[in-house]
């Protein structure tokens, strides 16, 4: 097993689903805390589909609060320390499968199946995003809600790659820069959703320390991190009031929409 992957399993067995919010830049649980209250505890098994999961963070987090939760990733080395990670953390009804979410229209079993479908930051690395925007519509029951993060088409960069080139092909880098309100809705109202409510999180600070953390390279990314540990929850708190008096551009654009029931 890889290095990179033996360490997310090890903080796993220390901090149970909350490693998984935490491994990477301070972005990540920025976006956790936008999804939580749009996830509320259930006792239903309501299920939710995760569209381009990565490792499970937020499949293992969702079914946490009581969704029967899939999670889709392309990447089957992913899909292998996703599964580890629920097992470790002790989540029995998060399942993950390998899928090119290019292609979700093509899972026919998944079509009409989820009270919930979430996708954080991955649209943007897709050239036809009405194609997957479509499909994620496909897989809600009449009623469900898609809740779905990706950039703000005005934020700062905070590292070099965040300026681009943003270039049409599916290489895992973004092939756009992001989305404006405009666009967003736009997207999804083409794919017959109705839209509920467009918001935005990550601050100056989150991204500002994300980037501190990007430019640590080797042993210096283990000392990043750990100073920068105890930040993670003083800094949202922090973004909120910095961003009310400075209106720095907030890093990602969140909207939630729910399918048509009766054509509604």
């Amino acid at each position: 097993m890889p290095e990179t992957q033996l360490k997310r399993l090890i903080l796993t067995r220390l901090l149970g689903s909350a490693a998984g919010l935490i491994q990477g830049d301070f972005l990540t649980r920025d976006r956790w805390l936008w999804l939580k209250p749009r996830l509320p505890e259930t006792t239903e098994q309501k299920k939710l589909l995760d569209v381009g999961c990565g490792t499970g963070a937020f499949t293992i987090c969702a079914a946490q609060r009581g969704y029967a939760a899939v999670g889709l990733t392309w990447d089957e080395a992913d899909t292998k320390i996703a599964t580890e990670r629920a097992r470790i953390c002790g989540v029995a009804n998060a399942i993950f499968r390998i899928c090119d979410v290019r292609r979700l229209d093509e899972q026919g079993d998944l079509a009409q199946a989820f009270d919930v479908v979430i996708c954080c930051e991955n649209i943007e690395h897709i050239i036809d995003d009405q194609r997957l925007v479509m499909a994620m519509e496909k897989c809600l029951k009449p009623g469900g809600r898609l809740c779905l993060t990706t950039p703000n088409y005005h934020y700062k960069p905070i590292s070099k790659d965040d300026d681009g080139p943003f270039l049409l092909i599916e290489d895992g880098r973004h092939v756009r820069r992001g989305y404006t309100e405009e666009s967003l809705r736009k997207l999804f109202e083409d794919a017959g959703l109705v839209v509920e409510r467009i918001s935005y999180c990550s601050g100056f600070a989150s991204q500002k320390l994300s980037g501190f953390l990007r430019h640590c390279q080797g042993k210096a990314r283990l000392a990043g991190w750990l100073l920068t540990l105890p930040l993670r929850y003083l800094v949202p708190p922090f973004d909120r009031v910095f961003h009310a008096l400075v209106k720095y551009p907030l890093f990602s654009i969140c909207i939630e929409a729910h399918k048509k029931v009766d054509g509604r």
